[in-house]
């Protein structure tokens, strides 16, 4: 049996998408492009991904290094370059068996022998919807004879090695063994002008403005930088913008093979490469390209004569996805975790959850939940409310809102007329300044929460998932308890009266900030203290600080080292210390909002970290000196501005106003956290329930593993329970998905064209090169930098200050030891800026790229009053 038998060359005419595991991303591509009525592809063939395992198993040396490659870290650059190296030395020199060099030399004499040819990689793992790896292999043009396409070839399949390739897979999750490489041969067209077309715009993401790029002679020059092309975009079949760039030099085929460059005749090179008319006949045959994927295309294109070739298609993977809809109204989507300072991407049953427990709709996109804003801005009252709230919340979104608006277009204004999405009418009714109403909230919540405990913990099958699918009402309805909403908007507002009020008379700017320190009531803030408790109960045990420091030296998970303590002197106390910790707030943790991330409680090796770095930092007794401090500044600064304010005309009566509302905030402002607190622990109890369903339908082979729960919805998941029987090919897929979307970065605003709107700091108050965010502690602070990505893993000293994406209640641990804090995302009342309040922490949020604007270890200055950093050094 000949190789063409075996599988190991196939024509584009025999390929299409099914064929991925054959043939790779880009010949699947080239195959499908094929299908499409007017759109002219190259011919060619690939050499299947059978081929490379054959080689592969025929060199056992290359087998071992791909052992060796499996242990090393991404991050080591050293040992990738010379193992990578290593095997791209052996692919290059193998031999390719007889077989094989017959089926290929076969095809060629079909397409011709001594043509030209462009033989490109075509991984596995290549040009797919959810992972672009475009550039990652090699590509070479115009490659002449037999002799010429097979060295290409190997070239081609050792390219799968380079160090930049391996160092990607590492990085993303892609196993290199199971990442197999096809090669595609093309036969080369000798374009007058080729360049790039995306069916989306690639700055803006907007679905409905295609961009084109052209330059003369081939498209490489393009792709790799070499020169910059003209520039046009196309929407609805107009051309709406054209910037013809200066083509000084353009690629061509060399006649010894492969390429040069030229200079281009300096006649042409102002000249358009394409006219209107050929950008928006290009732009049409995209869109069909595009509608035959499903989803926007990077298309390679060539222009030989007026005719057009398409020698290359694939997904744009960075743009964010849009909500799907069922009409084609104008929608304009607003990011529900920018408010809950939570942006990454959640999974499918976190999000059902959360969807299930909110009074509005909540489509989702990239694994992300939004709201959908624009039929409350269609009206005056509406409009009014959104950005009042959001203009107080978050500036950035308002001003990209008010982009929106100001455009006139999108979203049409419908005078005197209420919307039905408006948000929630009247605001709630003034309520006493009476701390009763605050514990008798608490006190119900906790009751209802033990209820709970206590009803779930027999029931299995679907009577659990009805159960738990009644609760989320009693849920909402202790959420959104009339009395709950009076208690948060009674503080804010006493907060906002005590800031406008103060600055206007005394010139006091967030005077709340400082009198709202060590507040009552405030779970979240009393959960940064508790774990000095605990760290005060470990501090005397060496043994017991030894053997946490092995915990975190070794990487231990799961709770198994909480029994070994016991063995150790101090060890009883410290386990008992922990658990009572993890009995009040182990149901919290980064990212809590997503009922299926992993809690403290499940993984309390987490805050070991956390309790090491308070022995070390704190003297006993912190967290209650702590508390006092904040307690005795705020009636400090009570009494400071109570006296400044009697000194002026009508002081008594200011000053008594001002005492009212101090009272007011210091005894509402601290509950604002216990609902979410109150949530999460119901979550917990439903996460604990569903995880004892799921263990029994791995026992009875349904599911493959319990997490397998995560990727169903939550009506689907009651489906499966109730039948025993689960889309396996379905979770997979979500799998895959939920990888991808955790790539992806969610934007604050995004309309239903799939456009990004970013919105800016309108401010000329900052000094120059100052980082500008959102004030929202008061206070100016000097220290060093700690850029964190993962709690975890932060290593923190007294004094410095956090640099960070967001920070949720999960965080508030390290709370304790910084002195200042600022995140990429967050809001007056998001909890960054509540804790940082709390503790009287200087804090700046909002502050786009913060993360990677701010080196780890940079000396920063924070000022928390004004809303701006300062990078010192």
């Amino acid at each position: 049996m000949g190789a063409t038998e075996l599988g190991y060359v196939r024509g584009f005419e025999e390929i299409d998408s099914t064929d991925i595991a054959d043939v790779g991303g880009k010949g699947a591509h080239l195959g499908e492009l094929l299908r499409i009525n007017d759109i002219r592809v190259p011919d060619g063939f690939c050499v299947t991904t059978e081929a490379f395992q054959r080689i592969v198993a025929e060199a056992p040396s290359i087998d071992a290094q791909l052992d060796l490659l499996s242990r090393v870290k991404p991050d080591d650059h050293a040992a990738i370059r010379t193992l990578s190296a290593e095997i791209r030395r052996v692919v290059e020199g193998v031999t390719i068996p007889d077989d094989l060099v017959a089926a290929i030399s076969e095809s060629l004499a079909r397409l011709g022998e001594q043509e030209s040819y462009a033989v490109r990689s075509s991984a596995t793992a290549e040009d797919l919807p959810t992972a672009s790896f475009a550039g990652q292999q090699d590509s070479y043009l115009n490659v002449v004879g037999l002799p010429e396409i097979l060295a290409h070839i190997r070239k081609c399949w050792a390219s799968l090695f380079t160090e930049r390739a391996v160092t990607y897979r590492r990085r993303n999750g892609f196993d290199d063994r199971r990442v197999r490489m096809a090669v595609v041969v093309q036969r080369m067209v000798f374009p007058d002008a080729a360049g790039i077309l995306f069916t989306a715009d690639p700055v803006t993401s907007n679905r409905k403005i295609a961009t084109v790029e052209a330059g003369w002679g081939l498209g490489e020059a393009l792709v790799s930088g070499l020169v910059a092309g003209d520039v046009y975009t196309v929407r609805d079949d107009q051309t709406v913008t054209t910037a013809i760039a200066t083509k000084s030099r353009f690629v061509q085929a060399s006649q010894a093979g492969g390429t040069q460059e030229a200079p281009v005749e300096p006649g042409r090179q102002t000249q358009p490469a394409l006219t209107d008319a050929q950008v928006v006949r290009l732009v049409r045959l995209g869109r069909r390209i595009e509608a035959h994927f499903g989803r926007p295309q990077d298309i390679e294109w060539c222009l030989v004569g007026d005719d057009f070739h398409i020698v290359q298609s694939r997904a744009i993977t960075t743009l964010f996805p849009v909500p799907e809809t069922d009409d084609q109204d104008n929608h304009l989507y607003v990011s529900v975790g920018h408010q809950q300072m939570m942006t990454d991407a959640m999974k499918p049953l976190g999000l059902s959850v959360w969807q299930l427990t909110t009074p509005r709709p909540m489509p989702e996109a990239g694994g992300r939940l939004f709201v959908d804003v624009a039929p409350a801005l269609a009206t005056p009252a509406g409009r009014a409310s959104i950005l009042g709230t959001l203009g107080k919340s978050d500036p950035l979104i308002r001003d990209a809102l008010q982009t929106v608006l100001d455009r006139g277009d999108f979203i049409r204004s419908v005078p005197g007329e209420e919307s039905v999405a408006a948000p929630a009418g009247a605001p709630p009714a003034p309520i006493e300044t009476d701390p009763a109403v605050v514990t008798e909230l608490i006190r119900h919540s906790q009751e209802s929460v033990a209820t709970l405990r206590s009803e779930i913990r027999t029931l299995s099958g679907t009577a659990l998932l009805d159960f738990i699918q009644a609760d989320i009402a009693e849920l909402k309805r202790i959420l959104f308890d009339p009395r709950s909403l009076q208690v948060i908007m009674a503080g804010m507002e006493a907060a906002w009266w005590l800031n406008d009020h103060l600055e206007a008379w005394l010139g006091e700017k967030n005077a709340a900030d400082a009198l709202t320190q060590s507040v009552p009531h405030n779970v979240t803030s009393e959960m940064g203290l508790a774990l000095l408790d605990v760290a005060d109960t470990i501090r005397p045990h060496a043994d017991v600080v030894t053997f946490l420091h092995r915990v975190v030296d070794e990487g231990r998970e799961g709770d198994g080292f909480l029994n070994e303590l016991a063995e150790l002197a101090g060890g009883q106390e410290a386990r008992d210390a922990i658990r009572g910790y993890l009995d009040e707030y182990g149901m919290r943790c980064t990212g809590e909002i997503d009922i299926t991330r992993t809690r403290w409680s499940e993984q309390p090796a987490t805050l070991v970290p956390t309790i090491l770095g308070n022995i070390k930092n704190f003297e006993p007794g912190a967290g209650k000196r702590h508390f006092e401090q904040g307690l005795l500044q705020s009636r400090r600064k009570e009494e400071e501005l109570l006296t400044r304010l009697r000194a002026l005309p009508d002081g008594e009566q200011k000053a008594e106003e001002t005492k009212r509302m101090i009272d007011r905030v210091r005894t509402f402002a601290g509950y604002r956290e216990y609902p979410k607190y109150g949530k999460v622990s119901r979550y917990f109890v439903y996460k604990q329930a569903l995880l004892r369903e799921a263990d029994r339908l791995v026992r009875s082979g349904v599911l493959r593993e319990k997490e397998d729960i995560f990727f169903l919805r939550f009506p689907e998941l009651r489906e499966v329970v109730r039948t025993d029987d689960v889309d396996a090919e379905l979770i997979l897929q979500r799998r895959e998905a939920f990888r991808s979307y955790e790539a992806l970065t969610p934007p604050r605003v995004l309309t239903s064209d799939g456009e990004v709107i970013t919105g800016r700091y309108r401010r000329e108050d900052a000094p120059p090169g100052a980082l500008v965010g959102l004030p929202v502690s008061a206070g100016t602070v000097e220290g060093r930098a700690r850029v964190v990505t993962d709690m975890a893993r932060a290593d923190l000293k007294a004094g410095d200050i956090l640099v960070t994406a967001y920070t949720d209640p999960g965080w508030t641990p390290l709370f304790v030891t910084i002195a200042g804090l600022v995140t990429e995302v967050g809001g007056l009342m998001t909890h960054g800026a509540v804790i940082a309040r709390e503790y009287g922490l200087p804090a700046v949020v909002g502050v786009e790229q913060a993360t990677r604007l701010i080196r780890d270890g940079q000396r920063i200055r924070v000022h928390g009053t004004d809303g701006y950093v300062q990078i010192l050094a």
